[in-house]
């Protein structure tokens, strides 16, 4: 499993949102300036973490993004499943794909691969973007 570009810099771009929330929308500009990640791609960023509801965006000269709940209240392994879809290492593995491999019943790598699923969405799933947050400060402070 590898995750995309998209996927990291979507992580970027909500950490960002939430370190600098100051009850205000945040323009691109200013993300890009400070992610060093062009507008073009930011656009398509937002596009989808706004079509699934992680942020509000706002047109306009005030306009821009913020966070549509809490830090605290996002699952870093939602917004990644937002932007790169299932997680699995294989198709067979991912219980939401809905593919029933032919072979599953005699496949003797079948176990290993819903084992690594499991670990990889345990541990996405385990932190917030709260988490996330603190983790950059306590970088920031060092």
């Amino acid at each position: 499993m590898r995750i995309s570009t998209k996927g990291r810099y979507a992580l970027r771009v909500m950490i960002d949102l939430a370190v600098n929330d100051k009850g205000e929308f945040i323009a691109l500009k200013d993300i890009s300036a400070r992610q060093n990640i062009t507008i073009k791609y930011l656009e398509q960023i937002v596009t989808v973490l706004n079509k699934a509801g992680f942020l509000r965006s706002m047109r306009g000269n005030n306009g821009g993004h913020r966070l549509a709940r809490a830090p605290k209240d996002y699952v870093v392994g939602d917004i990644l499943r937002v932007m790169e879809g299932n997680l699995s290492p294989v198709e067979c593995a991912a219980k939401e794909s809905g593919v029933e491999c032919p072979l599953s019943d005699n496949c003797v790598t079948l176990s290993f691969w819903q084992g690594l699923d499991k670990v990889v969405n345990d541990y996405v799933d385990k932190f917030t973007l709260e988490d996330l947050v603190v983790q950059y400060r306590r970088g920031e402070s060092d």
